[in-house]
């Protein structure tokens, strides 16, 4: 089974994507960055799903680190953010985010077909 890790600081939406995701893939939660980043060097997620506001250092640091390491650098990461505004798509892919959702996530298809469209382009499939 693949692993997803979830980036969020909010209780009630890894909820929300362990009842998504739960059934289809690995779901392990970091609730930092700080953590997160401990975390993958630890155990590689196939895929990283990550809150852009994040307390202490946030997602676009988060990314910008990964990018950094050797280990985590192909690591295919979409960005979530509740304030999703016109550009936003171009702005974070542009950081170097492979996708881009807005939450709260509505269609829980758009998310499923995002993690499984990234797995496939990176032969996680």
């Amino acid at each position: 089974m693949k692993i997803i890790g979830l980036v969020e600081d909010n209780p009630d939406n890894r909820l929300l994507m362990q009842a998504i995701l739960g059934d289809l893939y690995k779901v392990v939660e970091y609730e930092s960055g700080q953590e997160a980043l401990a975390g993958f060097a630890r155990n590689k997620p196939d895929l990283v799903i990550m809150d852009i506001s994040l307390p202490g250092m946030d997602g676009p640091e988060v990314l910008q680190r990964m990018r950094a390491d050797e280990q985590l650098r192909d690591l295919p990461v979409i960005a979530l953010t509740a304030h999703a505004m016109t550009g936003d798509h171009e702005k974070y892919i542009a950081m170097g985010f492979n996708d881009y959702l807005a939450k709260p996530i509505v269609d829980e298809n758009i998310l499923i077909n995002a993690i499984k469209n990234l797995l496939a382009d990176m032969g996680h499939d």
